[in-house]
């Protein structure tokens, strides 16, 4: 029994190595974007609902992006606090700001693709760029580094949504996940394998939507209006990525654990409904994650084989710590690297707390 958990390590150290260096390494690996300013008309699309104190230090921020030709498509969903007021202002306020009002729908009820559908329609530019109400531009060149990477075949481009950095190791272990979840579909959008992307930086054009019939075929689904769009739509030809500093966006993170649960579990139910084989290596990956610590576990118990595994434990994390590193360097998340090892095991024992959490109840998604 000894003997086929060794050699079950050894085939996980392999499988470790091929996603952290085959396809990881794809983005980790890569040299620097160029970027090639286009002056294309962008509709910049921001849903909202009952986010009063975000949108008043946000909204100002993206009218003042340095951009010649963008309008800023502003949605209230059905809010109940001030944020409606504080929509209508700006709209007087700025000639490129349109507002779409949206009324409480008994089949859409709390919806957000249902709201964010209105949006995509009224805009009236042919490219249309996301964001969230909690989020701001890293920098005024936002708009102009997204529309960058847009070409004539390229129609889908993937950004950044980075968190603030605060103190605490919560903060750390959620900016961690963050970026390994986007060094994970900027790979795998590179291999021609895309699969998602996150509503807070994300791109496309209007045909795009239209093509897929938008939201129709998970509209019931309450979450996903970005990653499973994107999982949808996107192909290898399509899409592309965006991953210059100037591009990100960045929100503020959850400051208790309780609430970062809650909203991975949202995050985790959607995948469930990824295509078959975006569903297949996402398991695979997570399961050598996990199994990449238990077997190791045993083997160390009884001394079986013990050098042979301390050495390819070692291996295996200089081969990820050397990816993880240079991606979290492109990504200026490179402080979460000092606490990789305990950072991941507390994300692998999260996520198969979530995994099993998710069989009993359902998460709680749009407000």
């Amino acid at each position: 029994m000894l003997t086929i958990i060794f050699y079950a390590f050894i085939a996980v150290v392999a499988i470790q190595f091929v996603y952290y260096v085959v396809i990881f390494g794809k983005f980790g690996y890569r040299k620097s974007q160029k970027s090639n300013p286009k002056r294309i008309p962008i509709s910049v699309i921001v849903c909202a609902k009952n986010e009063e104190e975000n949108v008043a230090k946000f909204v100002p921020m993206l009218a003042e992006q340095d951009y010649p030709d963008f309008e800023i498509v502003l949605i209230d969903d059905a809010s109940s606090d001030g944020t409606l007021d504080l929509l209508e202002g700006f709209e007087k306020q700025y000639a490129n700001v349109r507002l779409v009002k949206v009324e409480n729908n008994e089949a859409f009820w709390g919806n957000k693709k249902f709201a964010l559908t209105l949006g995509i329609k009224a805009a009236k530019k042919e490219y249309l760029l996301f964001t969230d109400a909690d989020c701001y531009p890293n920098s005024k060149n936002w708009i102009m580094e997204m529309s960058s990477q847009f070409t004539k075949d390229k129609t889908i481009v993937l950004g950044y949504g980075a968190y603030e950095r605060l103190p605490g190791f919560l903060n750390k272990i959620i900016r961690f996940e963050t970026m390994l979840t986007a060094v994970q579909y900027f790979s795998w959008a590179k291999i021609g394998r895309p699969y998602m992307g996150v509503g807070r930086n994300l791109a496309y054009k209007k045909e795009e939507f239209f093509n897929v019939r938008g939201f129709m075929d998970h509209m019931k689904i309450r979450s996903g209006d970005d990653d499973l769009f994107i999982n949808q739509a996107a192909t290898g030809s399509n899409t592309t990525i965006c991953d210059s500093p100037d591009s990100f966006t960045y929100s503020m993170p959850k400051t208790s654990f309780k609430e970062w649960f809650t909203q991975k579990r949202r995050h985790v139910s959607t995948a469930g409904h990824y295509k078959g084989f975006d569903q297949f290596q996402l398991g695979v990956f997570y399961t050598s994650q996990l199994l990449f610590l238990l077997l190791p576990i045993v083997l160390l118990a009884f001394q079986f084989q013990w050098m042979i595994v301390l050495g390819l434990i070692g291996f295996r994390y200089l081969f990820a710590w050397i990816t993880l590193g240079l991606s979290a360097g492109r990504l200026r998340e490179k402080d979460t690297m000092y606490w990789f090892p305990i950072i991941e095991i507390t994300l692998i024992f999260t996520q198969l707390n979530i995994f099993f959490t998710n069989i009993f109840s359902k998460p709680v998604h749009w407000k």
